[in-house]
């Protein structure tokens, strides 16, 4: 991702970090760590705080959202996979919250130094939770079909198909990744092109302009993330007698 952009005769940097290091040959990007490790931190927090605050009388606020946010996934689960979805309204709902405190960190101000970028904006956090959903529905794919119903899926309804099956079977955790990583990225670089090429207060004014777009962005990206995980399961859980 580090290359350079040239635009209107000046150099856009895009993919640059404030802070990194190398583990083992490899480059980690600090501030993609510590971002991840914050937005974890939030949902965490807003989690204990939750228990400790909930009650069956009269919800208050956080409480009221919160039930809210677990009626809407346990609808989706409902309708794709049924009652034994409830199971997955966790990790659904987890997803959902880390992913969007991810992309709302993306609000945060900044002068073409971003300290605290939204994790989500780096491919490799988008790229770490597809790969975890959909290992983990290949996992629940072969306990509710067996070894041999999983295989004899991949040639349904022909097994002429089998290979386009493999391949789309691939491509779920690559469109998942760029589905999430490509609209962040990208109000990412529109906060990178005003920092680059306005002054600083114009910047920062144009920021306060936009950055408010991205809080909507990041709400729908990150709702669609947890529906697409729910409906991998149902379809990966799906039998021919369904």
């Amino acid at each position: 991702m580090n290359h350079a952009m040239r635009f209107a005769g000046g150099t856009i940097t895009v993919g640059d970090h404030v802070a990194s290091t190398q583990i083992f040959g490899l480059t980690v990007d600090l501030d993609i760590v510590w971002s991840s490790l914050i937005a974890a931190a939030i949902v965490l927090g807003m989690g204990f705080w939750m228990r400790h605050k909930v009650t069956s009388g009269v919800p208050g606020k956080l409480q009221l959202a919160y039930e809210t946010i677990v009626e809407q996934i346990k609808d989706v689960t409902d309708g794709s996979i049924g009652s034994q979805g409830d199971r997955f309204i966790p990790i659904a709902i987890t997803l959902f919250m880390f992913i969007l405190i991810c992309n709302w960190l993306e609000i945060l101000p900044n002068n073409g130094h971003d300290w605290v970028p939204a994790p989500t904006g780096d491919v490799n956090l988008p790229l770490a939770c597809a790969l975890t959903v959909i290992l983990w529905v290949h996992v629940e794919s072969v306990r509710a079909r067996g070894v041999r119903g999983y295989l004899r899926h991949y040639g349904t309804p022909y097994k002429a198909l089998i290979p386009i099956n493999i391949i789309e079977e691939l491509t779920k955790p690559i469109t998942l990744t760029f589905r999430l990583f490509g609209n962040i990225f990208s109000g990412s670089l529109m906060v990178v092109v005003m920092a680059s090429l306005l002054p600083w207060y114009g910047s920062l004014f144009g920021q306060l302009i936009w950055k408010p777009f991205d809080l909507g962005i990041g709400l729908i990206q990150a709702f669609i993330f947890a529906l697409l995980a729910i409906l991998y399961f149902g379809m990966a859980m799906s039998t021919e007698e369904h």
